[in-house]
């Protein structure tokens, strides 16, 4: 059964990127209709709680300040349980029955995402997915609805070969889980390896799985010096644990769906030195002060840790940055009419700071992000460090 929850509260405290004006306002006419769709139940609930917590803290400060244009947000929530079916029947719910005027919230895993697509595209209801496939968004052609506020698999890869040729890596293994977003990336790999001048050996494994002892034995007997694991699932922590039993000695790198401190406290010990492809949010207080989003991303963990007394993570950002940027849309382009907020995501979202990059949004480009923006981090002694920026 969904869960359906709507959120129209006046608690709250300043609305991010200066959109309201100081002091409570009493919002004129009517709300501005928000729809999001998380899985805050199953396997991907470790990623899509503190994605939930964020868009209802957004919508909690821009309320206090009057809402957006003196209109309020109402924000109906509905859990997808990490569930395509479930997600689509939310996204149905949302469109004919809540009405709403933009969906922020893709159920926070690719495949649920992609699963999302046509119904937005069919009824033409902006759509701002949370998750990393670069199928969400292209062709744009295809996803004219559908906008990202986190990065595009294509980028991360890259920047990871990068890395490699840095460390003078020319052999890798890549196990991948067989879902949308694990697919996508060994398909990026496979396109840009060859031209970077790195072999790559492939395995892959279902995302419920809970053995990859054959996957890793069967690497233990290649060349490869570093094996990349991707997934947004418990079963990347499965790969720590089994790569710690079988003594595996080569680089272990996990993919950018994976950036959750919770995971490292599973894995316990058998996380310890692994590398990370992530964005810059969790190793925020390491980058210099010239770094243009480091003042945004500690501000906002601020904000959060003060309304929920719990620490946030890049999931939670890219939740954050989401709604941020279809609220920026709505204000600038005038109004919260379908239309106008995909047209003001394409023309009016422009060098926007947010916790996960700058972002800039074209009618060629829905997602927002660069390769610059991907660093390499590292878990150490329980904490991420920046390794490489």
């Amino acid at each position: 059964m969904l869960t359906r929850r709507q959120f129209t509260t006046t608690l709250g405290g300043a609305l991010a990127a200066g959109l309201g004006a100081p002091g409570p306002i009493r919002a004129q006419g009517a709300p501005i209709k928000i729809g999001s769709i998380f899985s805050y139940t199953g396997p991907a609930a470790f990623l899509g709680d503190r994605m939930k917590r964020s868009v209802e803290l957004f919508v909690e400060e821009a309320n206090k300040k009057g809402g957006l244009g003196g209109r309020r947000i109402e924000l109906t929530l509905y859990d997808a349980g990490s569930e395509s079916t479930k997600a689509v029947l939310a996204a149905k719910r949302l469109i004919e029955q809540d009405t709403v005027d933009a969906i922020v919230g893709d159920g926070n895993r690719s495949d649920i995402g992609l699963a999302l697509v046509p119904s937005v595209q069919r009824a033409e209801v902006p759509l701002m997915s949370v998750s990393g496939a670069t199928a969400l968004v292209e062709p744009v052609k295809d996803r004219a609805w559908v906008f990202k506020s986190t990065v595009n698999d294509v980028e991360v890869v890259a920047r990871l070969l990068d890395f490699f040729k840095k460390r003078g890596i020319k052999d890798v293994a890549m196990l991948n889980d067989t879902g949308a977003f694990g697919a996508s990336a060994r398909d990026q790999l496979r396109a840009q390896a060859p031209a970077a001048g790195i072999n790559v050996v492939y395995e892959e494994f279902g995302p419920g799985d809970n053995d990859l002892t054959t996957q890793l034995t069967r690497i233990r007997g290649s060349n490869a010096k570093a094996i990349i694991c991707w997934t947004v699932t418990p079963a990347g922590v499965v790969f720590l644990k089994n790569a710690q039993q079988l003594g595996l000695k080569q680089m272990l790198v996990h993919g950018f769906g994976f950036v959750a401190d919770r995971y490292m406290q599973l894995a316990g010990d058998a996380a310890e030195g692994l590398y990370l492809t992530s964005l810059k949010f969790p190793v925020a207080d390491q980058l210099p002060d010239s770094d243009p989003i480091k003042a945004t991303i500690l501000d906002y963990k601020t904000r959060y840790r003060a309304r929920y007394n719990e620490e946030t993570d890049v999931y939670g950002g890219q939740a954050w940055d989401g709604i941020g940027m279809v609220a920026q849309a709505i204000t600038r382009a005038g109004g919260s009419d379908r239309a106008k907020i995909r047209a003001g995501l394409e023309e009016h979202v422009r060098e926007y700071k947010g916790v996960g990059g700058v972002f800039t949004f074209t009618p060629q480009k829905h997602w927002g992000l660069a390769k610059s923006d991907v660093v390499i981090i590292e878990w150490r002694q329980g904490k991420f460090r920046l390794v490489d920026l």
